[in-house]
């Protein structure tokens, strides 16, 4: 039996998409190197997956000391994977991307296993800038991202099985259109924040779905809004929604352009990011899939004007993305693993 281990964390957008290739194979034993995230958290769940932790270390997007100990943390997060790559002995790695895989895939050079990982946004971050030093393939969710280098294949975003067989929640009893607001695993707080405090207005013309994230929770009640932290059933919202506000991080867009959603995006400023959810709702925009408002522009006026373009487009927007989604991605991958 083929043995594969898989990696990636620091939010959920690395993890379910390793785990949607995981999907693919069943047939093959299966390792996830992961730390003590939110990672762990989900791995728990899956039983034919045997979780190893090991330490892991972020770089910080600001002038920090702590930083400045990177490099020993991570050579203590390389030998602590090197020893259990050595006893796990696999035929090859895949790689989701994230601090969290950084050691795993230093790792797996030193030891000579291939690795093969995924760049979900149009650009490669700090970390895969790195793996992609020690891959043997680096798959890409952009077609353009894959023009960058000869390592490069381009295969779509992974996207879990479930997410395409969601059930309408029967939450609210009017013929209102449905909005389902989104901050990410780990929540979005200037959103969150921004919606409760127009949630009078806004209920008066939409049902709202909101998923605020566990860290920005408070319980808060009104009509034609349900509120909860976390949905492990996120397709059953996917279902139920007529447009989605949201982050603009490769994986939910990605779902939701498979779904054909129409989207409003609120890309994470440069301040607080690289600046890829800018640069991934910039190219959804142009290819007509989504509108697009930044954070400081964020009021009631706006995100109407937002969302009534939204809906008078709707049947376009969703024909565009009809014609452009790609969702063979989980079955490129595992057949560049399975070569191994």
């Amino acid at each position: 039996m083929k043995k594969i281990v898989l990696t990636g964390g620091g939010t959920a957008g690395h993890v379910y998409p390793a785990l949607a290739v995981a999907e693919e194979l069943q047939d093959c034993e299966l390792h996830y190197l992961g730390g003590e995230g939110i990672e762990k958290e989900i791995l728990a769940k899956y039983k034919n997956i045997t979780y190893h932790t090991i330490p892991t270390v972020k770089f910080e997007r600001k002038l920090t000391l702590r930083n400045f100990l990177i490099p020993f943390k991570l050579a203590k997060s390389i030998k602590c994977a090197k020893n259990v790559l050595q006893e796990i002995d696999p035929d090859v790695i895949f790689s989701k991307g994230g601090f969290v895989a950084v050691p795993v895939a230093v790792a797996g050079k030193f030891e000579n296993i291939p690795v093969v990982s995924h760049e979900s946004d149009l650009t490669l971050g700090l970390a895969n800038k790195v793996i992609l030093r020690c891959c043997d393939v680096m798959c890409t969710t952009f077609e353009e991202t894959a023009k960058q280098n000869k390592k490069c294949k381009y295969t779509g975003q992974p996207i879990r099985s479930q997410i395409f067989h969601g059930n309408k929640l029967n939450l609210f009893k009017n013929n209102l259109p449905t909005i389902l607001i989104l901050g990410g695993s780990l929540g979005a707080k200037t959103i969150n924040e921004f919606i409760f405090s127009i949630l009078d207005n806004l209920t008066e013309q939409y049902n709202i779905l909101h998923i605020c994230g566990k860290n920005n929770y408070k319980k808060t009640s009104h009509k034609n809004y349900h509120l909860v932290p976390y949905a492990d059933n996120i397709e059953d919202y996917y279902a139920t929604a007529d447009v989605v506000i949201s982050r603009a991080g490769s994986g939910v867009i990605n779902e939701l352009l498979a779904l054909n959603k129409p989207m409003l995006l609120v890309p994470l400023s440069k301040s607080n990011s690289r600046g890829d959810q800018i640069e991934n709702s910039n190219l959804f925009e142009k290819m007509g899939f989504a509108q697009v408002l930044t954070e400081k522009n964020l009021n009631l006026d706006n995100l109407k004007n937002k969302l009534n373009l939204l809906a008078k487009n709707s049947e376009k927007i969703k024909k565009k993305m009809q014609k452009y989604a790609k969702t063979d991605a989980v079955l490129q991958i595992s057949k560049i693993l399975k070569k191994y």
